[in-house]
């Protein structure tokens, strides 16, 4: 186990590099698969991404202007991701891309604390605050996101796959 593995139980959670970028790419299908509505990018979109994408992507998991990080079950199944970044011009980092398994959502499982945890850590060296986009009908996410401390700052954005929908943008502070 590396500096950058952190063993729970019942799962590993490290940032991603290069050599992930097949492991990243299968996660991503199936999150968009999952939940449609939860992130800026159709299931059409995401098989179209070439292996270039898909490696600069996994690369970017380990930068230091941005954190991707994966839980990996005990099997080696990937199970769950978060990435992070601190967009130009924002005074705090963003949270992207939350993605869990069904089988490893809730409380119980961990892992949805485990991931945050280690984003809130990184994000909190480059701001006060961790803030984030959420599907205005994507309750069981908000919902979620409220019970980590998360609350709707009253800021919304059209949704940009259907823009009759809106985003409602929801912030923590770290410090």
């Amino acid at each position: 186990m590396s500096d950058n593995e952190v063993a729970t139980a019942g799962f590993t959670v490290r940032r991603t590099e290069e050599a992930d970028w097949r492991e990243v790419r299968a996660l991503r299908l199936e999150m968009l698969a999952d939940t449609p509505l939860a992130y800026l990018e159709t299931l059409a979109q995401g098989h179209r991404r070439s292996e270039a994408e898909w490696r600069a992507w996994a690369r970017d998991g380990s930068s230091h202007a941005s954190i991707t990080v994966v839980a990996i079950a005990d099997g080696g199944r990937w199970v769950a991701t978060m990435m992070s970044k601190v967009p130009r011009g924002a005074s705090g980092a963003y949270l992207y891309g939350v993605y869990v398994a069904p089988g490893f959502r809730g409380r119980e499982a961990g892992v949805t604390d485990a991931l945050l945890g280690r984003i809130e850590e990184w994000a909190a060296l480059r701001g006060d605050s961790l803030t984030l986009d959420v599907h205005e009908l994507n309750a069981r996410a908000r919902a979620a996101y409220a019970k980590r401390g998360f609350v709707e700052t009253g800021v919304s954005i059209p949704y940009p796959l259907n823009r009759a929908q809106r985003e409602l943008q929801m912030r923590k502070p770290l410090r």
